[in-house]
């Protein structure tokens, strides 16, 4: 797999500054690690952005002045002192501009650091913007795709080796972590996000944790999972088998099945979010099932395992050549168990590209099982 070359971070502030100036924002205090990782190329944490026509300011600490030389170009640089938080450091720089309303992330700032950003600049006009750079983010370059598919290979690729390993006396959280372990030694940075194994009844949870329960105390446990790689995230779930599973889940199984499909033929650009999840609830309803699918079809993600897409009800947004989002519908029934089957898809021109290729079929994923 080719990585393609770094973007042009230039280009992606000209974007925002363009989305700003639409919205009326003449300047963005980014507080969001992801907002300004996208904007700068800094890997790191615990800085903000100072964004204007005319400045870009990296605000950081000591811990990165390096990293972020050898990271990031094109920005001037502000390092606090160990003594200044970043809030602080924030306040005494924009007290020094002329500014007089001054623009803040509002869903990644806390109403402490509002209110102290508040306190140490009293003669600006603090306002509150939010998902400009987000909806940025929502289309994905050629460069974070290549990461996002690097994610993806490393996630299936330890999806397969853990498949070989595993044991019937293996409990959920055994079998997490292996799943975990096996991405780190193929070059994951980390999980994308706490991995989910429930065995038995307990698949029926939809984000239920990793307990001691055991493989061998039923026939299908299901597995949510994914990689985080080059700072982009996976996201995949399927069950898995260690006999030959009662009938009752076959026919929920094939019914998620048919409801994906629907849901993944169904998009392509124009399409309203809201209207893909249909799909898959239409197909499931003729199951007789709909009522047992709790949870919105997919969400977007890359940078954060959840980005502002979102495939569900009464989502108007029309679908853009770009967006990765995961279709994921999923059949629950308490004390029983539950069948989720997830993967990831990226809207082209002509429709989509799934991008997850583990293979999902009834009679693939049960083979060798029916004894």
């Amino acid at each position: 797999m080719t990585k393609t070359a770094a973007p042009d971070y230039g280009k992606r502030r000209e974007k925002a500054l363009r989305s700003m100036k639409a919205k009326g924002v003449k300047n963005l205090l980014i507080t969001s690690p992801h907002n300004v990782s996208y904007l700068t190329g800094f890997t790191g944490e615990d800085s903000f952005l100072w964004l204007t026509s005319k400045e870009v300011l990296l605000l950081s600490d000591g811990r990165y002045e390096e990293q972020i030389q050898s990271e990031v170009k094109g920005v001037d640089l502000l390092i606090r002192t160990p003594s200044t938080t970043i809030v602080d450091a924030s306040a005494d720089a924009l007290n020094r501009r002329k500014d007089h309303e001054i623009w803040i992330e509002g869903a990644t700032t806390s109403l402490a650091q509002w209110e102290r950003l508040q306190e140490q600049m009293p003669s600006k006009s603090l306002a509150s913007s939010t998902g400009l750079i987000e909806r940025l983010r929502e289309i994905k370059d050629s460069y974070e795709l290549s990461l996002i598919e690097e994610s993806i290979d490393v996630a299936q690729r330890a999806f397969q080796a853990t498949c070989l390993l595993v044991q019937e006396d293996m409990s959920e959280k055994q079998i997490a972590d292996e799943l975990e372990f096996s991405m780190r030694k193929l070059g994951a940075e980390s999980a994308a996000f706490k991995t989910i194994v429930g065995v038995g009844e307990r698949s029926a949870l939809p984000h239920g944790r990793p307990s001691s329960k055991r493989l061998s105390e039923s026939s299908f446990a299901l597995v949510d999972w994914g990689a985080k790689k080059s700072a982009y995230m996976s996201d995949l779930t399927r069950l898995v088998f260690t006999s030959k599973p009662p009938a009752r889940l076959e026919k929920m199984y094939r019914a998620v099945l048919d409801a994906q499909k629907e849901a993944i033929q169904a998009i392509r650009p124009g399409v309203l979010m809201g209207d893909v999840d249909i799909a898959a609830r239409l197909a499931l309803e003729k199951a007789g099932l709909e009522k047992r699918f709790t949870h919105g079809l997919g969400h977007s993600f890359g940078l954060e395992i959840h980005e502002s897409v979102r495939l569900g009800k009464g989502q108007t947004r029309p679908l853009e050549v770009g967006m990765v989002v995961t279709v994921e519908p999923g059949v629950y029934i308490p004390g029983f168990g539950g069948v989720r089957i997830e993967d990831d898809v990226l809207v082209t021109e002509d429709g989509n590209r799934v991008l997850t290729d583990l293979p999902k079929e009834w009679e693939q994923v049960t083979a060798s099982k029916s004894h």
